[in-house]
């Protein structure tokens, strides 16, 4: 498991605070997707046994919109509500607010990614992660010196 190994590949070397972007809570519950649902869950518990693992409310609302409306077998509210307390509330330190929303307007500009993007990347800085872990956006990538994006699944992609 992650949290018993800090050599795995997707435990931030230097120690530091890391974030969690929605998709990997997603995959998480996903049975179809067996090799990324093992590596969330280990990041997950990663995050959760370190006390370094950090989301924003946004990844819980994103989540939330998800797992009741997109999944093929949909959560009820009250299994919704069960996850994000038990593995998502603990881990959410950066709340919405006009400050986050001025800093994420400005990433969008600098990073030329999606508004929402931008607001989980800013939300990451703000939290003082080093890495944010997510699948959609640009592997390796560093933004301001200090973020570091790294996608988790890369290695778990099935080539037949």
């Amino acid at each position: 498991m992650a949290a018993d190994n800090p050599q795995c590949s997707y435990n931030p070397p230097d120690g530091g605070l890391f974030f969690l972007d929605t998709n990997i809570f997603v995959y998480a519950l996903l049975a179809s997707e067996p090799l990324k649902k093992q590596r969330a869950l280990d990041l997950i518990e990663l995050a959760l046994n370190s006390r370094r693992g950090c989301v924003s409310y946004q990844v819980l609302q994103e989540f939330a919109n998800v797992a009741t409306r997109k999944f093929a077998k949909r959560l009820s509210a009250l299994e919704c509500q069960q996850f994000v307390d038990a593995a998502m509330q603990p881990l959410n330190r950066v709340g919405s607010s006009p400050e986050l929303l001025a800093a994420a307007l400005v990433l969008q500009e600098e990073s030329r990614y999606s508004f929402y993007d931008s607001l989980m990347l800013a939300a990451a800085l703000q939290a003082g992660a080093t890495t944010v872990y997510t699948e959609g956006l640009q592997h390796h990538q560093l933004l301001r010196g200090s973020l570091r994006i790294v996608n988790p699944f890369l290695d778990t992609v099935h080539v037949p």
